[in-house]
């Protein structure tokens, strides 16, 4: 059984009126009859441009925009007809990080109690093992127990990045949804984030959506590789010389849009922790 399966998802917002009281058109399609699997420990790159419908078939997925026809389902149920409390069980499977890792996160709050919300949502454990688990989390993203205490103003923004996939694996879900979730860094950080979430891939048999528009980001972290354009999958492929064989448009200017693309993903080296005890960034290379 697939860990997470959408089956012929539609979705279309509403136009409003304008300023000059025209009627509505009628509703814009934006997500058309898309279906695909995603398998566990696999990595599936949900690639295409701006405005193909990838960041509102993300929002399908995590349950925060309900389709207007078709289905989602985590481990066989469909999270958009259970009750209740299956829903919420079923919600703890599925994690997100966003692009933006700033609004992403409660400024007032220190990073243990960012990583910790998951846990408090759905678990009940002493504060002794909460303090564990977020340390434990914030070692798998490359950062010291002493960052549990900072504010997000006290962190770069890759750092802070890092502290949203630490809450989003903190909880042990089945899948990840990362939209966009490197697109803001700057290419040293791109780098970074692209090496934790091969870690913890590999140490921790992770799945993930990555929705990006940055196909050699893509190469670098995906398994199979699905193009949107205009609502529509336009092709799936496992290997890069699938894609270079396509003769889709939208997939062919993703092609061409990499070829001067940095920065070099392939070339990852493993990284030390951003920084000490005394705040200053060390060296982000071994």
């Amino acid at each position: 059984m697939a860990l997470l399966e959408i089956s012929r998802v539609t979705h279309a917002y509403d136009s409003a009126h304008d300023f000059l009281r025209k009627p509505k058109q009628e509703p814009q399609a934006v997500v058309k009859d898309v279906s695909m699997t995603l398998e566990a420990g696999q990595c599936i790159g949900l690639l295409g441009g701006s405005g193909a419908g990838k960041s509102t078939l993300g929002k399908i997925m995590l349950g925060l925009q309900p389709p207007q026809s078709g289905s989602v389902l985590i481990h066989g149920k469909d999270m958009y007809t259970r009750d209740k409390r299956t829903k919420k069980q079923l919600r703890k499977h599925i994690q997100a990080v966003f692009q933006d890792c700033y609004s992403s996160v409660n400024s007032k709050m220190t990073a243990a109690q960012i990583i910790s919300e998951p846990l408090d949502n759905f678990e009940r454990l002493t504060s002794k093992e909460k303090k564990y688990r977020i340390g434990e989390a914030l070692d798998m993203v490359g950062l010291p127990a002493s960052a549990m205490n900072k504010l997000p103003k006290e962190f770069s923004g890759g750092q802070l990045q890092r502290i949203n996939i630490a809450r989003a694996v903190i909880s042990n879900p089945s899948v990840i949804v990362l939209d966009e979730a490197v697109s803001s860094l700057d290419v040293a950080n791109q780098v970074h984030i692209i090496s934790v979430l091969r870690e913890l891939k590999t140490q921790r048999d992770m799945s993930y959506i990555f929705i990006t528009h940055n196909l050699k980001a893509a190469f670098a972290l995906c398994d199979r590789w699905t193009v949107m354009d205009q609502g529509e999958l336009c092709g799936s492929f496992s290997t890069k010389a699938e894609m270079k064989e396509s003769e889709e448009v939208a997939v062919k200017q993703l092609m061409d849009a990499s070829l001067s693309t940095r920065p070099e993903f392939g070339t990852i080296r493993k990284h030390r922790p951003f920084y000490a005890d005394s705040g200053q960034r060390k060296g982000a290379w071994t």
